[in-house]
């Protein structure tokens, strides 16, 4: 299970109790917000060691991609946790820039894949 090692799937999983304190900061009448954090932040280690596993580039790809694009998602959650007065700027920070290396790391993925066949 080589996905263990890899600093993004690593990032990942860090991201994750910082999911939970976000969480814990909503008000009430707020769960569907706090589900879709829930589900995107998850998908986001799940997609890179499903995407490790994968035998051809092309899968591998795939699933690289969509866990970069539920990172921006929860970029753009931790934007909206911001303005509604959830979380404080040192959260938002910590939050975007561990964000910030898992799409760049992921971004270099999806692209050295694309010339193996």
């Amino acid at each position: 299970m080589n996905y263990r090692n890899l600093e993004v799937y690593q990032l990942a999983v860090r991201f994750l109790p910082m999911t939970t304190k976000m969480i814990d900061r909503f008000p009430a009448g707020y769960a569907s917000f706090a589900d879709q954090m829930r589900r995107a932040s998850l998908s986001v280690p799940l997609n890179i060691a499903e995407g490790s596993g994968k035998t051809g580039p092309a899968d591998q790809r795939r699933f690289y991609a969509i866990a970069r694009g539920s990172a921006m998602e929860c970029g753009a959650i931790v934007d909206a946790c911001f303005a509604l007065g959830f979380i404080d700027q040192a959260a938002r920070k910590q939050a975007l820039d561990t964000l910030d290396s898992i799409v760049r790391i992921l971004s270099k993925m999806c692209l050295s894949n694309r010339t193996k066949k």
